[in-house]
């Protein structure tokens, strides 16, 4: 508090001297007091974009001057997103038949292989289709035998041709219907070829069908699930990746192959980094963002799907004409530098058209200016009117002036 207090008074004791030219009295002898012919009216507000500040001003404010200087700005988009694990990494695992949970073992955050076991479920039509393919065996051999014998009296024209058919097609119908008990049976996963009266099974396995990290379970013991409930969600986090919001405008500078620093919302202290690898072709929702998708480079550990994260997205070094950040100022939501000029501001000229300029002043003309990328210190600018080459600006002290130029329009005396 002190120092904001201090702070203050100092900028208000500059401001006053500043606008009292220096310590120079406020009747110069030339009619230019309080009470002179152009007391009132020469204080006026002042649209000038010119001001002048003498030897002792400069010195007093700590002005430095200097150039417009190309150098090469190391760029970066600030972005924000979170952590997606890819559908093809994700998987739900779910019984094809339905039926009740007897065991349930795994649990959130349990780690599963591909084909392990996390549950087992039973029901009774379990037994009814391992009932039916094992009798469905003889009779098929039944079948077989009165096909076989059909043919033999057809063959000696004793027979009837419509018995030889009706033999064929019931074969042929016992074995389609074999063919899908087998089918089935090996979805449940049991063997057919090992099936028999002894070993019949009233409960079926449900096993992980990829590698990863149980991440929701949905099943408990006692509920019935079927092939529109999944038992557990299981997801493999090997395949994370970083996606990113840009912003239309940042857009046209992001390319396949960047590098990305980021941190988690929740852990800013730790950065990792990833790659660009895809550039999404749609806005995301309402907003004027575009997806991008980067590879996580390095130790994964700790990153889950659906984390909030904040990154950079880094830019080639782009060169261009550059000032230090505090020379530039913002005044009425416009941005400007002071450059050095022998212009004077029109109260000057008045003032000092009968004697000589005081030595050491120098005139400053109000530059309007764009911004551009900014980096360690210093800023991209684009100068609204064209400056000629060399042209000397100031680099320190710019808010100084400007709160002169605001305050006392343009005066200097």
């Amino acid at each position: 508090m002190k120092r904001n207090i201090f702070t203050a008074v100092a900028l208000a004791s500059m401001l006053m001297f500043l606008a009292c030219g220096g310590g120079h009295s406020a009747d110069d002898g030339h009619g230019h007091g309080a009470s002179g012919e152009h007391g009132e009216e020469g204080h006026g507000e002042s649209t000038s974009m010119n001001a002048v500040l003498s030897a002792e001003q400069i010195k007093a404010v700590g002005v430095e001057l200097g150039e417009i200087e190309r150098r090469k700005l190391n760029a970066s988009i600030a972005v924000v997103g979170r952590l997606e694990v890819p559908n093809f990494s994700k998987a739900n695992a779910t019984s094809l038949y339905g039926g009740v949970i007897q065991r349930l073992l795994v649990q959130v955050g349990s780690t599963v292989r591909k084909g392990q076991v996390i549950a087992t479920i039973a029901d009774p039509e379990f037994l009814r289709l391992q009932e039916e393919y094992l009798t469905l065996e003889s009779r098929i051999i039944f079948a077989s035998q009165e096909l076989k014998r059909q043919q033999e009296l057809n063959a000696g024209n004793a027979g009837a041709l419509r018995n030889l058919q009706r033999a064929e097609a019931e074969l042929n119908a016992l074995q389609t219907r074999q063919a899908s008990l087998e089918q089935q049976l090996q979805l449940m996963g049991l063997d057919p070829a090992n099936l028999d009266r002894d070993n019949l099974r009233s409960s079926l396995q449900v096993k992980s069908p990829v590698d990863g990290t149980v991440s929701n379970v949905f099943a408990k013991v006692g509920s019935y699930v079927d092939v529109s409930s999944p038992v557990a969600e299981i997801v493999d986090n090997g395949d994370i990746h970083a996606d990113l919001s840009v912003f239309e405008k940042d857009l046209p500078s992001v390319r396949i192959g960047q590098t990305v620093n980021f941190s988690l919302t929740n852990n800013p202290g730790q950065m990792y980094e990833a790659e660009v690898f895809s550039i999404g072709a749609t806005f995301e929702g309402d907003g004027k963002s575009v997806p991008v998708h980067c590879t996580i480079k390095g130790d994964k550990t700790g990153l889950i799907d659906g984390m909030s994260i904040n990154g950079q997205i880094s830019r080639e070094d782009v060169e261009a004409s550059t000032v230090p950040d505090e020379a530039i100022v913002d005044a009425d939501g416009k941005y400007y530098i002071f450059a050095v000029t022998d212009k004077k501001p029109e109260e000057e000229t008045h003032a000092h058209d009968h004697g000589a300029e005081e030595e050491g002043s120098l005139n400053f003309e109000k530059i309007e200016v764009a911004k551009g990328e900014a980096s360690l210190g210093y800023t991209a600018i684009t100068p609204v009117t064209e400056l000629p080459a060399g042209s000397k600006i100031v680099i320190k002290g710019a808010f100084f002036i400007n709160a002169k130029m605001s305050n006392t329009g343009g005066h200097s005396h």
